[in-house]
């Protein structure tokens, strides 16, 4: 009898946030990849999906469920789930049907994912409908989960807090993309890139802050993609005491971004917030050095490849930034432990490892 992992693919489709579509397209190529013996790979989608199987190849087959994204998503949140039926079910998002099942007799069993805790610990950056679809779902996996993935322990430990979910919780952690090989970076005026699409309004101010004191530096910031934040972020870097001739918002595409980190000298990511740092893991991938706030979940990605630095002032961050512009072999040490912290974030890896846990179950 064949095994049949089932995977909600609504991001793939209609994406809310492009991280969590290329996390659930990557992840189910390599869940194709990985089927092991005996099993197989299938997709649920909504009623408005277009051709998943030309871009995830191997899948058994594409379940279509009569409703479409925005409609799934809302009937998820109250436990109607029509036309999705049981089985082994994997979601690479909280979108799931969070329902009243049976994993032993009727070996039914639903997986989902939590790649931020923001909705909980910084509801203020969010819509209130956002907010609102994330505390309802979480309290549905709390009740009807048989296991809810985090991609770090710090996130782990956080939402052991937070929920009753107990031993149901479980560190599995994402990848990014290939990324180009780095520049030689040799010559020309440091760049200087900030995830400020991440970050606080305070934390953007102290990363640029601490960049204006470097008068032949270039900033890129790098955005999520809202229509009026480039302007905002302009008078934020003025107001900081960066000219807008040094400050270049980027767009959110993979490819301006990979464009810009294979030119960078140097990567900020002043939050201390736990969301799973996608820009920070394609810093890593393309060998550029890594200044990051102090906090579990920083340390814990970075490892040794990272500079950690406490966020309570400019002169910390601006001095870490300074050293590594001004000492070449700093700043090559930083590179060859940036890309080789990267490998250890694989989708093939993750897949291996999701496989193993609905086995486990």
């Amino acid at each position: 009898m064949t095994a049949t992992l089932r995977v909600v693919l609504d991001q793939a489709v209609a994406a809310t946030d492009e991280d969590l579509r290329s996390a659930s397209v990557e992840l189910t190529r390599a869940l194709v990849a990985a089927t092991p013996k005996g099993a197989e790979v299938a997709a649920i989608v909504p009623a408005d999906a277009g051709d998943v199987g030309s871009s995830i190849p191997g899948l058994a087959r594409v379940d279509r469920v009569p409703l479409k994204r925005g409609q799934l998503a809302a009937a998820c949140s109250m436990g109607v789930v029509p036309g999705i039926g049981g089985g082994m079910i994997h979601s690479p998002t909280l979108l799931a049907p969070l329902v009243r099942h049976d994993r032993v007799h009727d070996h039914d069993q639903t997986v989902v994912t939590l790649w931020s805790l923001e909705p909980w610990t910084h509801p203020e950056r969010l819509s209130r409908g956002s907010v609102a679809w994330h505390r309802a779902m979480l309290k549905r996996a709390v009740k009807h989960a048989d296991a809810v993935v985090v991609p770090t322990h710090a996130m782990a430990r956080e939402l052991a807090e937070r929920t009753k979910l107990g031993g149901r919780v479980r560190v599995i952690s994402g990848a990014v993309p290939r990324m180009p090989a780095p520049d030689a970076r040799a010559g020309g005026d440091p760049e200087v890139v900030i995830d400020a699409a991440r970050a606080s309004a305070d934390e953007l101010e102290t990363a640029l802050h601490a960049v204006a004191g470097i008068t032949e530096a270039t900033v890129t910031l790098l955005a999520g993609g809202a229509d009026d934040e480039t302007e905002q972020m302009l008078e934020v870097a003025s107001a900081a005491g960066v000219p807008e001739h040094r400050v270049r918002v980027a767009a959110p595409g993979r490819d301006e971004r990979a464009a810009t980190l294979a030119g960078a000298t140097a990567f900020v990511d002043l939050s201390a917030g736990l969301s799973f740092p996608w820009r920070m893991l394609e810093a890593l991938a393309a060998g550029v050095p890594v200044v990051a706030a102090s906090s579990a979940q920083n340390a814990e990605v970075l490892a040794d490849a990272g500079q950690l630095v406490a966020v309570d002032g400019i002169e910390p961050v601006a001095s870490t930034l300074n050293r590594i512009l001004a000492d070449a072999e700093l700043a090559t040490r930083l590179r060859v432990l940036s890309l080789d912290r990267a490998k250890a974030f694989s989708w093939d890896d993750t897949a291996q490892r999701v496989w193993q846990l609905h086995a486990e179950l």
